[in-house]
């Protein structure tokens, strides 16, 4: 069964890291270009960041840009989310996801993880 599994998630003071990490059952994911997406209480489902899978190239949405890093393991069949100076307004459930084409719109998207809580907070 093709599954895709995140997690990483957890509660941080503002200004704080985490890494979040993407892996995967039954599905490579050096095949696939990688997201990640997060939505917020109230809000649409947001795509952040990705990665292609041939040259690793890299995408942000503007509101991550600067302070979150996407990264391929090929190695390790993983993807992870570097997230550096985390401010309130990131909280959210973020999700890993693959696809095909490297844009950061969820509906490109087939596989999904099942999200991971990140809760920024003092």
């Amino acid at each position: 069964q093709e599954q895709v599994v995140d997690s990483g998630g957890g509660t941080v003071q503002p200004g704080g890291s985490l890494r979040l990490s993407c892996t995967a059952s039954g599905l490579n994911l050096n095949d696939h270009v990688v997201g990640w997406f997060r939505q917020a209480p109230g809000k649409e489902r947001e795509g952040i960041s990705c990665i292609s899978r041939d040259d690793y190239t890299t995408y942000y949405a503007d509101s991550v840009k600067g302070r979150f890093t996407i990264f391929r393991d090929s190695a390790e069949n993983s993807v992870y989310l570097y997230m550096n100076t985390l401010k309130p307004d990131d909280t959210a459930v973020y999700y890993c996801a693959a696809g095909y084409h490297p844009v950061l719109s969820w509906d490109s998207y087939y596989y999904w993880g099942q999200g991971t809580q990140v809760t920024v907070s003092s």
